[in-house]
């Protein structure tokens, strides 16, 4: 049995790498040259509408070199932006650690009321509120607070945009992991999700993955049904009979995604991505306990669970060859790196 959980995790894991990567494919790809001009037109204009660089002068801990995609270790945080109260939240934040070299990935999931110093509050809050106090540099700072490890890149998502795009695609199939009810947006209609197979349209997908509090799993839950509706709108985004569809596709991303990657390396991701596709992810842990200040719920994390992961995140980002399975002589690495070069671009 335990194997069996164990097979069912490295398998999630391979699929949310594939998923993450897919993603940003069809964020800042969206069909490369071989679907014409015109999509390659619109590409273009969602991938400007997309690209927000960060002030890194409100980011103390942070590399100035320049990061090469193909042979250098990297750190993207991927943040899911909540609107709530006149506000935004980084309601769902993941750090995922790429070392090209060694062909390793490592992905971790911070609780969203991780208690932890914000910076750019002045206070110890949960982690889920840095966005309001500075956008996506404060969550940086904090996510480094937190870590002590350098964000060379961040993906910030809407997921309300993503009620567009379902739309756009003509809704999307989902397996629903227990019956609830949930409320729909704008007409603040009940909505009764049946476990087992659905079509949901744009509304009802947005409503499906905004539950929370009836989740028996909480966050984690949310988290989960988040990752299933993504899986499913890159599934169908990418199939062949979506191609007369991608230029409003292209154009509702380009509404509700940001990040700092420069278009200039998109092809190198993808380059990167048919190299280490089958890599197995390693899921890192955060670990900690529960308690409640003042009335109000945190997640604590353990200082040793936190000195752990910053060893490891570090050491990720410092690793220039593999250490388990493969003796590098000069020459592969001299062929390895030359190769890296020929790639970067």
């Amino acid at each position: 049995m335990s194997n069996l959980r164990s097979n069912r995790r490295k398998s999630k894991k391979k699929r949310f790498w594939r998923t993450f990567v897919l993603l940003l494919l069809l964020l800042l790809v969206g069909g490369g040259s071989y679907f014409a001009f015109d999509i390659a037109y619109h590409a273009k204009k969602a991938t400007d509408n997309i690209y927000q660089e960060i002030d890194r002068e409100k980011v103390e801990n942070h590399r100035t070199e320049e990061v090469k995609i193909t042979k250098d270790p990297f750190n993207i945080l991927l943040l899911g932006i909540e609107e709530q109260g006149g506000g935004q939240r980084s309601d769902v934040l993941l750090l995922v650690t790429v070392n090209p070299i060694t062909e390793e990935v490592s992905m971790l999931s911070i609780p969203r009321d991780t208690r932890i110093m914000v910076p750019a509050a002045g206070k110890k809050t949960k982690i889920t509120e840095s966005f309001s106090y500075g956008g996506v540099e404060s969550t940086i700072e904090t996510v480094d607070e937190l870590l002590d490890v350098p964000i060379d890149y961040y993906v910030t998502t809407n997921f309300e945009g993503f009620e567009d795009i379902v739309d756009t695609l003509g809704g999307v199939e989902v397996n629903v992991p227990f019956t609830f009810k949930s409320q729909l947006t704008g007409s603040l209609k009940w909505k009764t999700f049946h476990e087992g197979p659905m079509d949901l349209n744009g509304n009802e997908a947005l409503a499906y993955v905004r539950m929370r509090k009836k989740d028996p799993q909480g966050d984690k839950g949310r988290n989960e049904r988040q990752k299933e509706v993504i899986k499913a709108i890159i599934d169908k985004g990418t199939s062949f009979g979506t191609i007369t569809k991608i230029n409003d596709i292209l154009g509702d991303l380009g509404e509700n995604v940001k990040t700092n990657i420069p278009p200039s390396k998109f092809a190198n991701f993808i380059k990167l991505y048919s190299k280490i596709k089958n890599t197995e992810i390693q899921n890192l842990t955060l670990e900690g306990e529960d308690e409640y200040i003042n009335g109000v719920y945190y997640y604590i994390p353990d200082d040793e669970s936190l000195e752990e992961l910053s060893t490891t995140l570090n050491d990720s980002l410092t690793k220039t060859k593999k250490t388990v399975g493969t003796d590098y002589q000069s020459t592969q690495d001299s062929q390895s790196e030359q190769d890296a070069d020929n790639e970067e671009y």
